[in-house]
């Protein structure tokens, strides 16, 4: 679930930007909510390690592709190979 904004959030409950800005920097901390950049902050899945490190992952993904203007089906064909070939040694 998608969080308010913190002028948003501090403005209907009649808090300070910054009380509202500590308590998302708070429960960011200890894993109760993520920020996703530009896209807002968002109620943390409670999923295993795997599952939050694609998610992770896939965020970055989806934010790099933004800022090289790619389409979502050129990005999508680019992880599809990604994922068809084989992992070369580092």
């Amino acid at each position: 679930s998608r969080l308010p904004t913190v002028r948003r959030l501090a403005d209907d409950l009649g808090l300070a930007p910054g009380t509202v800005a500590r308590a998302y920097r708070e429960l960011e901390t200890i894993g109760v909510i993520e920020t996703r950049g530009r896209n807002g902050t968002f109620v943390a899945a409670t999923a295993d390690d795997a599952t939050r490190l694609a998610q992770q992952a896939a965020w970055a993904f989806a934010e790099r592709v933004r800022a090289l203007r790619l389409t979502t089906d050129e990005a999508i064909a680019y992880v599809t190979a990604a994922l068809r070939s084989e992992p070369t040694p580092s």
